[in-house]
């Protein structure tokens, strides 16, 4: 039976660190959409995040980040498209959060969302990375997913999106990391139990 006794806890992050930066925009836009079905959302404030090997992870920032990552049930993951990839703003958050952590896995068995905005025409290079990314931090990514092409014509002058077929594929893409989330929450330890690791974890046992 699935556990609904709490709202899904989703972390958000995002790729840029303009001021009208539209990857954030359409995060947040996302957020009051996924928080309107009962989620609890939180932010990932990527300034003044060092460079993954610059400082230690005991860094406050750092910490900051791990500390959400692994509040977290589910993630959302929004870039903008840069020369045919994510930023290295997102993908340094991304770098900073291990497969491991002492016993503690801050990504394994997480729900993600991914999505992409574009200055030109509709592309999906960023959101095919990030599809990498999360397979390899081993989550259960969503198969929708949301391309804003243009993205300066697609928000409001106060960062609300405008109505557009743009807008719902992102109440989809929401309601669809809603319900992986909520469906997923009592089976994760069963999905991601590993023949591999109970080996390491008992290397006499054959």
């Amino acid at each position: 039976m699935t556990n609904f006794d709490h709202p899904p806890r989703i972390l958000f992050l995002y790729g840029s660190l303009r001021e009208r930066s539209y990857s954030r925009l359409l995060a947040e836009e996302a957020a009051r959409i996924i928080t309107a079905m009962g989620a609890e959302t939180k932010f990932f404030d990527p300034r003044e995040l060092p460079l993954r090997g610059q400082v230690t992870d005991s860094h406050a920032k750092v910490q900051e980040l791990l500390e959400l990552s692994q509040w977290s049930e589910g993630q959302v993951w929004s870039s903008p498209e840069m020369h045919g990839n994510i930023t290295g703003i997102l993908k340094n958050q991304l770098d900073w959060i291990p497969l491991e952590v002492g016993s503690i896995r801050p990504t394994q068995g997480r729900t993600l969302a991914v999505m992409q905005v574009s200055g030109g025409s509709q592309s999906f290079n960023a959101v095919n990375t990030m599809r990498i990314l999360g397979r390899w931090m081993r989550m259960f990514t969503i198969p929708n997913q949301s391309s804003v092409a243009k993205a300066y014509q697609e928000f409001h002058e106060d960062g609300t999106m405008k109505d557009s077929s743009y807008r719902d594929r992102v109440v989809d893409v929401m309601e669809e990391l809603y319900k992986f989330t909520l469906l997923l929450r009592d089976k994760v330890d069963y999905l991601t139990d590993r023949h591999s690791e109970r080996k390491a974890r008992t290397p006499d046992s054959q």
